[in-house]
């Protein structure tokens, strides 16, 4: 990149400036919400008692910016942007490396190196793909930022850390001049009617055409989305953290970007990287929570012992170990557990938990271009997934489906699959549901699941439509 000479060496130790004890979820919001208010911030939240549900961190004051739009690249620094055209995840390689300092990692599982987020688009750099999908919203494909203010709390000890990088002769990025979303409203948010970018019966109609590719030998499965959305006023992070005290999971992230946000509550992992050590998470089948203890069992017996689901998570879990097969070590690749039960406030899921040893010298970029998108929400083979996907959806998915996560200095990285995730622009929230569509599929069944996926936003959606009414 243009600016590799002025990016290297900037960033000369990481520096431990507080230590909090006796942290809860709770506490921990508190402390990082008043710093979300400036133009770059991240938040990402681990909710539950999972295995993967032990760190929460949060990120400020960005002394590099990376993003890209198909193959134009931009860095912007307090200093200016430079713009030139680059295979995305080459840049982000190429800055990760030479902003990397020579400490080692003081705190799990981040002490500094890339936070931001991969759209779904990125895939049109990846493989040659059609792309008749409507991009209405035009941001950026890939959007990662390096942070000067790192905090992690570690949920299993209580304590929160705070980490300053120091710099030789770099300073954050200006906040935008624009009018913050966030700081319209402290602690409320209104929002407007629900719309959807399919009617029930041409979701249906497009289950039906998917049914008729797999009958044809096209795909096995194809992972099929409706688009929300609905106005939107008032304070994003409150609407966020509404969301989490209501449903919990991993995989929370919040970012605070200028001209847009991004609102994940996803739990689903997609690639997380300790040294040599890569894993994935991929979720393939859902029920509804019961309203009572009887059909909450049902519910979760009907899962486990469907032939359905079993197939859909079975065939996802041979393409993700090809993927990693790109980049592992061979005979390195375990299925360490397979159809584990996950239950959540609204729904039951079925997860599978796939490691492998990489390759020695693989970077990030090359994780990315062997596994993304993540192989759970687009279908079997991918790529003509893909194709089918791109058909049949009105909207370009941007962040959903793409994934939204750090990337560490030291070979760590933490990404989720951006599911239940929403985008705040221009004063509207959109947000998308899925499910994988296999031949077995009945159309309607498919349309009630991506309802029952939403249900904890809806809900929320409609509770803040109730408080307005009530004012």
């Amino acid at each position: 990149m243009a600016m590799d000479d002025a990016v290297r060496g900037a960033v000369q130790r990481v520096r431990l400036s507080k230590v909090f004890r006796r942290e809860t979820d709770a506490s921990f919001l508190e402390k990082v919400a008043p710093l979300m208010r400036t133009s770059y911030g991240a938040v990402f939240l681990s909710g539950t008692e999972l295995d993967c549900a032990r760190h929460s961190l949060a990120f400020w004051n960005p002394l590099f910016i990376l993003r890209s739009k198909g193959l134009q690249v931009s860095l912007t620094t307090a200093h200016g942007t430079v713009t030139e055209g680059l295979h995305p995840l080459e840049a982000l390689d190429r800055l990760l490396e030479a902003t990397r300092p020579s400490v080692p990692l003081l705190v799990e599982p981040f002490s500094g190196g890339l936070v931001g987020y991969l759209s779904y688009e990125l895939k049109n750099v990846l493989e040659v793909l059609p792309q008749t999908a409507t991009d209405d919203l035009n941001l950026p494909e890939s959007l990662f930022f390096l942070p000067k203010d790192i905090m992690v709390f570690d949920r299993l000890t209580g304590e929160t850390v705070h980490m300053t990088l120091e710099t030789k002769g770099l300073t954050p990025v200006a906040p935008s001049p624009t009018q913050e979303v966030l700081e319209r409203s402290s602690t409320s948010a209104q929002s407007g009617n629900l719309r959807s970018d399919f009617s029930r019966e041409a979701y249906m109609d497009a289950v039906a055409t998917i049914r008729r590719y797999i009958r044809n030998g096209d795909v096995y499965q194809v992972n099929l989305s409706q688009r929300f959305s609905a106005s939107f006023g008032g304070n994003p992070w409150f609407l966020w953290t509404r969301l989490f005290y209501q449903n919990p999971a991993p995989f929370y992230a919040y970012l605070h970007l200028p001209g847009h946000h991004i609102l994940s509550t996803s739990m689903e992992r997609f690639v997380c990287r300790r040294g040599d050590t890569i894993e994935t998470r991929p979720i393939k089948g859902t029920r509804p929570r019961g309203a009572t203890a009887y059909e909450d069992r049902a519910m979760r017996e009907d899962l486990l012992t469907n032939p359905k689901d079993d197939a859909e998570l079975s065939m996802i879990v041979d393409l993700l170990r090809n993927d990693l097969g790109r980049v592992c070590q061979p005979r390195s690749i375990v299925v360490a557990e397979h159809k584990r039960l996950e239950g959540y406030a609204n729904v039951w899921h079925l997860v599978s938990v796939i490691t492998g040893k990489l390759n020695p010298g693989v970077s990030p970029g090359q994780i990315f271009r062997a596994t993304f998108p993540g192989g759970s929400i687009t279908g079997c083979p991918k790529i003509r997934a893909m194709e089918i996907i791109d058909e049949l959806e009105h909207h370009v998915r941007h962040v959903y489906t793409g994934s939204i996560g750090y990337v560490g200095w030291h070979d760590t990285m933490d990404m989720n699959i951006a599911i239940r995730t929403a985008i705040l622009k221009d004063d509207r929230l959109y947000f998308s549901v899925g499910g994988g569509v296999v031949y077995d599929s009945d159309e309607s069944a498919e349309y009630e699941e991506t309802l029952h996926k939403g249900r904890t936003l809806f809900q929320v959606i409609e509770r803040l439509q109730e408080e307005e009414a009530c004012q």
